[in-house]
């Protein structure tokens, strides 16, 4: 695996876990990275299925799923990022990823016991999935979890601003519009702005991290696409129709995701939890991985006892 232990951040118990494969779903390329529980691949341990956020790979969730350690996590990375290849027989929007999701896990034989996990931009593809199939999965986890349109409200100026960022990056020739949304500059600007944390080890962790992964693009095409995608769209906006028990994962710092959004969002749900992380924002899964996984394991554990 590309990320290792660093700084004691990571666990290389994740390692020994950890199985990868790949999975031709639509037409993508599809690796699947999955992380056996401790006990070892045939012992009984929920599963979960889940979906990383805008620009990411699975290595984001790596420090949630690392303190799972009684829990099977598959996690795939998203068609056009990391190491998997684009779509070819569906756009980057969400339906196109919803359609992949229903279909890889079809692929991978995941039953209906599954728990569906959705960070960020997977909040969305993991909502609106579950919205047209109410019966797939047994339940659903959103860590920082869109639940207001990036281009309305006082963030809408620079949702607007980063639209056309990334339709600039798209339209210049190859070798300018490449370097422009790759530019370690960039990257570095866009995670320092979401980092909240004051510890020094850790934002050097973080912001390395996505030095390493942030660029893993297959092309601008299918990034202009799953970005407009991204701000176009909320996990709020199917509420009324998530039927399924709902766990919501939020900072009280998130500028993403504001907590007002995601509290009006967990009223509509019917069938909701809310655990609100203190000083932390859209970095739940790098900043705070402890209190998301004992947030899931307490979701999990109160699931199982029906």
């Amino acid at each position: 695996m590309v990320a290792t232990a660093e700084d004691g951040f990571l666990s290389p118990a994740l390692d020994v876990r950890e199985r990868r494969t790949t999975v031709t779903v639509l037409g993508a390329e599809t690796a699947v990275f999955m992380y056996e529980p401790e006990a070892g691949p045939g012992a009984p341990a929920p599963t979960i299925l889940a979906v990383h956020g805008f620009r990411g790979t699975h290595h984001g969730l790596l420090r949630i799923v690392d303190r799972l350690g009684d829990v099977r996590v598959i996690m795939p990375d998203l068609p056009g990022f990391g190491v998997s290849s684009p779509l070819e027989t569906a756009p980057h929007d969400i339906a196109g990823y919803a359609e992949w999701l229903g279909a890889l896990a079809d692929e991978l034989a995941l039953g209906p016991d599954t728990v569906l996990l959705g960070h960020s931009f997977g909040s969305i593809v993991a909502a609106h999935f579950v919205a047209e199939h109410p019966e797939r999965f047994a339940q659903l986890i959103l860590v920082n979890p869109i639940s207001t349109p990036a281009l309305e409200g006082p963030k809408g100026v620079l949702s607007r601003l980063a639209v056309g960022y990334y339709r600039a990056g798209a339209s210049l020739p190859e070798p300018a519009g490449a370097g422009l949304l790759r530019h370690p500059l960039i990257v570095r600007l866009m995670s320092e702005a979401m980092a909240k944390t004051r510890d020094a080890g850790l934002r050097r962790f973080v912001h390395g991290q996505h030095a390493e992964h942030f660029s893993s693009f297959a092309n601008r095409d299918m990034l202009l696409e799953s970005f407009e995608a991204s701000v176009s769209h909320t996990a709020a906006e199917v509420a009324d129709r998530l039927t399924l028990p709902v766990l919501l994962i939020a900072g009280d710092r998130d500028e993403v995701a504001p907590l007002a959004a995601v509290r009006r969002f967990h009223e509509r749900l019917s069938d909701s939890r809310l655990t609100v992380i203190p000083g932390v924002g859209h970095l739940i899964h790098y900043e705070t991985p402890e209190p998301a996984a004992q947030s899931i394991r307490d979701f999990l554990g109160e699931e199982g006892a029906k």
